[in-house]
């Protein structure tokens, strides 16, 4: 359709190119023919100017003929002198009714050549117009049938609920075939395909102080012995290194703050086969103080002491010397 379009417009160019090629012909018989115009009036100003010239001297020939002064012979060479300017004068008129015969001639064949052009441009034009419409026709149409298929795809995707990540459905909670579903109803529980494990720990309102972003973990795993055995190997680790990464800002039901641990880098790497909802005990390191401050701690109901590196156990070591 566009191409069409294109050829259509094309065409009118075609036409008003040949147009104006004619109109430019034209013109130029138009000067041709007003060159020729005024030569022969220069021509016949020249053999009228002449023809007088020739008629006063046969007048005067004729004169001195009858006076005897003038022979026959140089009267009758005067006389084929004027008869050749007269038919001079008679060609070149001829001349002139010719080159007005072909302007007439050019005349009409411009005007006809303009009516037919005339035509073919008005043709034109209307194909255009008419392709013009059947392109915005089809235009509408095309977004009319890209509406519906929209439409289509909204429908079809009713009938599928989809995961906002890839995982795997862990738990149902609208089973049947053919149910209807409300908006925000919950519909099944996915675990993530891709996921980094952590290891939920609670402690109680107390040990909270003590907790720091980072403190080393130590987590033995339902299912991997904490005893070494030597006929298991690369899994008979004991327990696992673990680190905190994140404690949650508000208690849970029972009054206790989770802790997130996640996997130690340095330390020996998690099983492979490990899933989520598994069993694990988890440990904190503490420092080491004397019997009598466990017992007196126990009693006035203080946490204990987390282990804090090194240095801090030297110091208390210093301190519980003296």
């Amino acid at each position: 359709m566009e191409i069409s379009r294109k050829n259509k417009y094309n065409d009118k160019n075609y036409y008003t190119n040949m147009v104006d090629t004619y109109t430019e012909n034209f013109n130029q018989v138009l000067k041709g023919l007003d060159i020729v115009k005024d030569f022969i009036i220069e021509n016949k100003l020249i053999i009228t100017g002449g023809m007088a010239i020739d008629y006063a001297l046969k007048l005067k020939g004729e004169k001195l003929y009858e006076d005897k002064l003038k022979s026959l012979t140089e009267l009758e060479t005067r006389e084929v002198a004027m008869q050749r300017a007269q038919a001079a004068l008679v060609s070149s008129q001829q001349k002139l009714l010719q080159s007005r015969n072909d302007l007439i001639d050019a005349r009409v064949e411009l005007n006809s050549v303009q009516a037919q052009y005339r035509d073919e441009i008005a043709k034109a034009e209307s194909d255009k117009m008419s392709a013009l419409t059947n392109l915005y026709d089809a235009e509408v149409d095309v977004t009319k049938m890209q509406s519906q298929a929209a439409t289509y795809d909204i429908r079809n995707g009713m009938y599928y609920i989809l995961a906002p990540q890839d995982g795997y459905v862990t738990k149902i909670l609208s089973s049947g075939i053919g149910e209807t579903l409300k908006p925000g109803q919950e519909v099944a529980t996915i675990m993530p395909a891709n996921t980094e494990l952590a290891v939920e720990m609670f402690i109680r309102p107390m040990d909270v102080p003590l907790v720091k972003m980072g403190q080393k973990v130590r987590l033995q795993f339902d299912g991997w012995p904490a005893i070494v055995f030597s006929g298991w190997p690369n899994t008979s680790y004991g327990t696992y290194g673990g680190i905190v990464f994140a404690m949650d800002k508000f208690a849970t039901a029972d009054g206790t703050f989770r802790l997130l641990i996640t996997p130690d880098l340095n330390d020996n790497k998690w099983p492979e086969a490990l899933r989520v909802g598994g069993g694990v005990n988890a440990m904190l390191l503490l420092n080491d103080v004397p019997v009598w401050y466990e017992l007196w701690r126990n009693i006035n109901g203080f946490p204990p002491d987390y282990y804090q590196g090194l240095t801090e156990t030297v110091s208390n070591d210093k301190k519980t010397t003296k």
